[in-house]
């Protein structure tokens, strides 16, 4: 036995790793550390130092460097990331790391929180006007010579400006100079007077106020549950505490950036992974010293530094984006709810489409429901929603023609119209009309897209990309006919369709530059019809105040799933696409194109909306015992060799401790057997008892690396997993 410091290493093995105290000066539990790791080194976290290690001090390497002076975790983050590595049943290393910017994981001192600026010195304007300069020199002078440039933004423009910037500072031609004054904030203008469901939503989160309480917001679309969320931020701000919101997608912290600032008249710090990684570090790292008292971020945002909680927000809390599908496969709601516990403060999950699991927990009362069940003003009705039975008409690209009539009253009224694929490309399929051969991509067996824009044809599950072929390779016909819709090729037939009218279209393809969608989504603001064929990008959250019809172009695609979640994801995704409609004071309208318009789903969605539907869904779960009623853990193994996955999970299966309560299914192939080249199979823990699936998962893990077939494959475990793909 021997005293040691425990640290947390970024690397995917599920341990902890002992080492020696540094030969000088104190560590402390929370710090970053350098240590040796195999023939490197590594920046660590500390989360014990006063640990006690089976191994003899000689065979124990010694901290070379404490990074830090004093601890960037706190107690609680500690106890928090430990729990979730625990529980997610993921290498602590990585959990930890998972909890830092990437900034701060590299063996550097923290950054200055006062954000780096240069400017040109009068020597440096008269030397730019002289044109004597060249290459990344001039370059460098031409961006300063607008005034003062932030470093991070150089960065981006620039990635080699600094070895230009020494040149120019060693000739007295630029330097550093501290960040131009902030304007005073403005007055902070008083929100629209609220509802009485939302003064009530308001009044129970306040009450809770200084200790743990979940609370359910569901809310239709349109109700307000942002105003609830400001008013809410207002209050733990007059108490003098932090709030975290927490948003699904990078896509929506603009719009709601942009609302609590005009509204708090505050500095909002935002964290997501579209930041340049210097403003990320300073913006966790003001969070970290209190000084940020409102933080807005997605998924990641989850393990901010929160020294003086106040309230912690979860919108759209139903959303998949939550769920991290690679490395460390925590859940930031889940994770979000744990947090408060350990905060002491209360927590809001809100959305318009609630998920079973969340409904579930409120059914149970470990949530308080707070509902908000009508738009607020007169004059906002929900949107009226028709089903149009598509069968045995003539569809243009997919368009029926009372959809087509709908869009072109629409805008003849000057309003915007939202036609919804969720299907990126121009073609889903590319298909030889003379011997029916179809482009496939030889790494997964699955149809490649058409995208017309690049003439690629391209696959969306491991991004292969090739030309498009002017021939069959089977048959040598030039009649290669693209089959079925995609955003791009509905965007032609509208623009064919309404020329007169603006055709957008927003997806993946469209949005890929920074702040492409925020320009977009500007660009829509504006008065005037347009047009947007949009996949589900566009159905989180987003006001369009212009947007009065919604056209979903086909539903058929997520009622036949074998997937046991599709029917709760359908429904959320049309009563989420819908609600984008008549949210200002015009009326909205919502076309549903389907083959099957008699399907119970759909029936009971438009009868009686979301809450029935889902308390369908979820008395089929209970009766089958699916999750929310049961609890699943998924391993998953992927190999160049279909023996060697399964040789891999045989072994895993006969390795499972045996418990009664703990069912197992497969091995057996994955819904898609092979992805990238590579065979994919998995193997399905379930149990009712969240207790017993985890006492037997977990001395598990720790053979599954152990066992001889595992050194041929990659192999990971997913904790309530959201698919089973």
């Amino acid at each position: 036995m021997s005293t040691a410091v425990r640290v947390a290493l970024p690397v995917p093995l599920p341990t902890l790793f002992d080492y020696l105290p540094p030969a000088v000066g104190q560590v402390a539990a929370g710090q970053r550390v350098l240590v040796p790791f195999g023939r490197g080194r590594q920046v660590g976290i500390v989360v014990d130092a006063a640990a006690t290690s089976e191994l003899a001090s000689a065979r124990l390497k010694p901290v070379l460097q404490v990074l830090d002076d004093a601890p960037l975790l706190d107690a609680e983050l500690l106890r928090t990331i430990g729990w979730a590595a625990d529980y997610w049943l993921g290498a602590p290393g990585e959990a930890f790391a998972q909890a830092l910017p990437l900034a701060l994981r590299e063996p550097r001192p923290l950054p200055d929180t006062v954000e780096e600026y240069w400017h040109l010195t009068p020597a440096g304007l008269q030397e730019r006007a002289s044109g004597r300069r060249r290459g990344g020199s001039l370059a460098l002078l031409d961006r300063l010579a607008d005034g003062p440039r932030q470093a991070d933004g150089l960065t981006a423009e620039l990635p080699d400006w600094r070895s230009a910037a020494r040149r120019l500072a060693a000739a007295g031609l630029v330097e550093r100079c501290p960040p131009p004054a902030s304007p005073a904030q403005p007055r902070a203008p008083a929100g629209p007077a609220l509802s009485a469901e939302q003064r009530e939503a308001v009044a129970a989160v306040g009450e809770a106020f200084g200790r743990f309480q979940p609370f359910l917001l569901d809310g239709i679309t349109g109700s307000g549950k942002t105003e609830v969320y400001l008013a809410l931020i207002e209050q733990a701000l007059a108490e003098g505490r932090q709030s975290l919101l927490l948003v699904p997608e990078i896509g929506l912290a603009p719009q709601t950036l942009r609302r609590l600032r005009e509204r708090l008249g505050v500095p909002i710090e935002v964290l997501h992974s579209n930041l340049a990684e210097g403003d990320r570090a300073r913006s966790w790292l003001r969070a970290r010293s209190g000084e940020a008292k409102v933080v807005l971020g997605t998924r990641s945002a989850v393990f901010t530094p929160l020294p003086h909680a106040g309230l912690i927000l979860v919108d759209e809390e139903h959303d998949a984006s939550y769920k991290q599908q690679e490395g460390f496969r925590y859940h930031a709601r889940d994770l979000a709810l744990v947090r408060a516990r350990e905060l002491g403060v209360p927590i809001v999950l809100g959305s318009a489409t609630p998920s079973l699991e969340t409904l579930a927990n409120a059914a149970s009362g470990r949530f308080r429901t707070l509902r908000l069940r009508a738009r607020p003003g007169a004059t906002r009705p929900a949107p009226q929603v028709q089903i149009v039975d598509v069968r045995a008409q003539h569809l243009d690209h997919g368009l029926s023609p009372a959809l087509l009539t709908a869009v072109r009253e629409t805008v003849a009224r000057g309003e915007q119209v939202l036609v919804f694929r969720n299907r990126r490309g121009y073609a889903p399929v590319l298909l030889c009309h003379a011997c029916g051969w179809h482009a496939d991509c030889p790494r997964c067996e699955r149809p490649m897209t058409l995208h017309a824009g690049q003439r690629q044809l391209r696959c969306h599950h491991c991004d292969r990309r090739a030309p498009v072929p002017s021939h069959c390779p089977a048959c040598g016909a030039g009649a290669l006919w693209p089959q079925g819709q995609g955003t791009e090729r509905l965007e032609e037939a509208l623009g064919a369709l309404f020329p007169e009218v603006p055709v957008r279209r927003i997806d993946r393809e469209t949005t890929r530059r920074r702040d492409a969608f925020e320009h977009l989504l500007e660009e829509l603001q504006q008065d005037g019809p347009a047009i947007l064929v949009g996949t589900q990008m566009l159905a989180k959250g987003h006001d369009l105040p212009r947007l009065t019809l919604v056209a979903i172009v086909s539903v058929d695609e997520g009622l036949h799933s074998v997937d046991f979640r599709a029917g709760e994801r359908l429904a959320q995704l049309l009563v989420q696409v819908a609600g984008r409609a008549g949210r200002a004071e015009r009326p909205g309208r919502v076309l549903l194109q389907t083959h099957h318009p008699e399907h119970s789903l759909l029936r009971t969605l438009l009868a009686s909306g979301y809450g029935a539907a889902a308390a369908t869904l979820l008395a089929e779960r209970e009766a089958v015992q699916l999750p929310p009623y049961s609890h699943q853990i998924l391993l998953r193994a992927d190999a160049h060799g279909r023996g060697d996955v399964d040789a891999f999970l045989a072994a895993a299966a006969d390795a499972l401790p045996a418990d009664p309560e703990v069912q197992l299914a497969g091995p057996m192939p994955a819904p898609m057997p092979l992805r990238a080249g590579r065979h994919r199979g998995q193997l399905l823990l379930e149990s009712t008892s969240r207790a017993r699936l985890h006492a037997v998962a977990r001395p598990w893990r720790l053979q599954l690396g152990a066992l001889p077939p595992s050194r041929r494959v990659r192999w990971s475990l997913d904790v309530d997993p959201i698919d089973l793909y």
